[in-house]
């Protein structure tokens, strides 16, 4: 993935959305002292670089009845079946996520499970038809730490190296 150069003034947008992704753009504007148009084109350029990649509302799983959160590091029998293996994954609604992994996983997913019970039948009866060598499962008990990353750290192409290590 290529790295995108921004500047300033997308990172004072940037900084505004990531703490409120409902804030109106014209607040954005007089936050940035430009016009509402251009909060608008460069949100559009943002997205367009694959820098913002949308908003969407984020639903607390254990308010919906899932309890369980789990990581699972899987093995596969025939490595090469990772591409069939990660379509049929992203058929299980539970699996929330699916990253390629360096290590003893050949991946590693994220799962939401009403309850332990729930989980078990998952891994019997979805992951282990998948032809797994192996498994190892982690249960999450809570998460302390779930941020975006800071914004403040981004790069901007149209500063010096000294006013970029005195930016926020």
């Amino acid at each position: 993935m290529a790295y995108q150069k921004i500047d300033k003034l997308d990172k004072h947008i940037l900084r505004l959305i990531a703490e409120d992704a409902r804030i109106p753009f014209l607040e954005v504007a007089r936050a940035c002292n430009v016009s509402g148009a251009a909060i608008h084109q460069r949100i559009q350029k943002l997205i367009n670089l694959g820098i913002l990649k949308g908003s969407k509302f984020i639903i607390d799983p254990e308010k919906i009845g899932y309890e369980t959160c789990a990581y699972i590091g899987l093995n596969l029998k025939n490595p090469e079946e990772f591409d069939s293996v990660v379509e049929r994954l992203k058929e299980i609604p539970e699996v929330v996520e699916c990253h390629y992994t360096t290590g003893n996983f050949d991946m590693f997913i994220k799962i939401y499970a009403m309850n332990n019970h729930h989980l078990l039948n998952i891994i019997h009866d979805r992951l282990q038809p998948l032809g797994l060598s192996s498994s190892e499962t982690i249960i999450s008990f809570n998460s302390v730490i779930n941020r975006q990353l800071p914004v403040k750290n981004i790069q901007v192409n149209d500063s010096s190296e000294e006013e970029q290590s005195t930016e926020e």
